[in-house]
């Protein structure tokens, strides 16, 4: 739910559902977090709180509350030592390694958990969830390592980062700076927590890190599937393609949504006068003439993920669960990230796929072969500085480089499960790894569509050269005349690596409005 004010949007966490769009607005700070302070809904957080300490009164044995964790659940906890069990648990699960996530993949995180906490099962104080609002409301960013978490139970080692920071402890990034959390929370006017019984085990035990990081992962697969179709278009054109193969009779008889709608891109696109047909070649090759038909995988897919995803999203995901009322407590496996592992998977594996498409059609536009007239490499020089130009030669390998890497990454993680902690996590999900995954294919893979922006400025241009008279649909010719605005045509060789990390920002940033309905 959205605060409508344009200024700055307000997401209300009080339980009700959110959506991808909300928590990539959190990640980017284009909105900000705010939870519900509704009686009904402090209420309903409160019992849960409520419930647990009369369990503890009345020596109720609770798994992670008054027993030890995972394969110690048959070890009891005294009664003096049930306060210290949560701060113990985010301790020794500090032993992440590798890279930090960025501030946008740490602020989605503490959206997730807030989401997931918000939705009233867990036994957690409002207390908590005030801290963790805080930490987004004052940007007080816990420094969280990417990797060490098998996806169950839950991202455990990855939020115990998160769960350290509400309590004062380890480090933050917080007004460009890498601080200590304690003084952090202190310049920010708040005070470290006391972790009550079960707000380690909710803090850490859930698919927060994983969840998050699909939800800026959907975002980025859906823009890039839309460049891709004008991408595609782009091609067509250059390359003196045929506007027939994406004709709407042709798609209405394989009626694949996904694959209509990249058709109908693509046929918008080229919309124009005089329809684009290429006399030599009644069929192009299949990286142009097919172009819908892998790029509508995706598309048909991502309404499938962002279920996926938002489920997960608007979840409770830790173990066990507290239904107040009801007044029992549940124990289950709700950690498993096997959702999101299978949505990151296939994820990768369709992004990936659109990336070998662009490539493939690079490869057609640089080669004389196969390009229909334009230059060797798409190099724009003429007269006798031709011979010692090379234009697009060295991109075009480094976009094959950046295509089989992509490639070489979509073996899914969800099939790598491994048996960990005495065999009582023997079947875990990998969920957080495919996610890490499949941004690492999202990140070459726009790469990939960067120097394919480089491309269809240059190949365009060029086509104009050979062809004055070439035509496209208004909404193209936009696209294409702002390109034009953002990098000069390559005549001379010049090193185009700044022009690349310009344009990749362009397409993070997604900067071009791509058919809007």
């Amino acid at each position: 739910m959205k605060n409508q004010e344009p200024s700055r949007p307000v997401v209300h966490f009080d339980g009700a559902p959110l959506s991808i769009e909300d928590i990539c607005a959190l990640s980017g700070r284009s909105s900000s977090a705010q939870l519900s302070a509704h009686e009904v809904f402090r209420a309903r957080i409160a019992r849960g709180a409520d419930f647990l300490d009369r369990l503890l009164r009345e020596d109720g044995v609770i798994y992670g509350v008054t027993t030890g964790y995972g394969d110690s659940c048959t070890v009891r906890i005294p009664p003096e030592r049930v306060a210290e069990l949560p701060h113990h648990l985010y301790t020794y699960h500090g032993c992440g390694a590798g890279r930090m996530l960025s501030p946008e993949e740490t602020r989605a995180v503490l959206a997730a958990r807030l989401a997931s906490l918000a939705q009233g099962m867990s036994g957690v104080s409002v207390e908590l969830l005030a801290q963790l609002e805080a930490l987004l409301r004052h940007d007080i960013l816990p420094l969280i390592p990417a990797e060490g978490s098998v996806g169950a139970s839950g991202d455990l080692t990855p939020l115990s980062y998160v769960a350290a920071v509400l309590c004062g402890e380890r480090e933050v990034w917080f007004r460009g700076e890498r601080v200590a959390a304690a003084q952090a929370l202190a310049q920010a006017g708040l005070k470290p927590l006391r972790l009550r019984p079960k707000e380690g085990l909710a803090m850490m035990n859930g698919t927060a890190v994983m969840t998050a990081l699909a939800c800026l992962a959907w975002k980025r697969a859906d823009y890039l599937a839309r460049l891709a179709a004008r991408l595609t278009a782009c091609n067509v054109a250059a390359s003196a393609g045929n506007a027939h193969h994406f004709d709407e009779a042709l798609f209405a008889v394989k009626p694949h949504q996904g694959q209509q709608l990249a058709a109908a891109r693509i046929r918008a696109d080229l919309a124009s006068e005089r329809p684009t047909r290429n006399e030599q070649r009644l069929q192009d090759r299949y990286s142009l003439r097919c172009a819908p038909h892998v790029i509508g995988v995706l598309e048909d897919a991502l309404p499938f993920f962002r279920t996926l995803i938002e489920n997960e999203l608007n979840s409770a995901n830790d173990n066990p669960i507290i239904d107040a009322q009801a007044e029992r407590v549940l124990h289950g496996g709700h950690f498993y990230g096997g959702h999101i592992a299978f949505a990151m998977d296939c994820m990768k594996n369709a992004v990936a796929n659109v990336a070998d498409l662009l490539d493939r059609q690079l490869a057609l536009l640089v080669d004389t072969r196969y390009n229909h007239g334009l230059p060797a490499n798409l190099s724009g020089a003429q007269g006798p500085r031709a011979a010692i130009n090379h234009g697009l030669k060295a991109l075009q390998i480094s976009v094959s480089a950046w295509t089989a890497e992509a490639l070489k990454l979509t073996m899914p993680a969800s099939v790598f499960s491994r048996s960990t902690e005495c065999h009582n996590q023997d079947k875990v999900s990998m969920g957080t790894i495919a996610a890490r995954d499949c941004l690492r294919v999202l990140e070459l893979s726009e790469q990939v569509l960067a120097a394919m922006l480089i491309a269809a400025r240059q190949g365009l241009e060029l086509r104009c050269r050979v062809e004055p008279q070439t035509l496209v649909a208004p909404a193209l010719q936009a696209f294409v005349d702002d390109l034009a605005t953002r990098i000069a045509l390559v005549e001379e060789d010049r090193a185009l690596d700044a022009d690349l990390q310009r344009l990749l920002r362009a397409i993070r940033s997604q900067a071009w409005s791509l058919y809007e309905a």
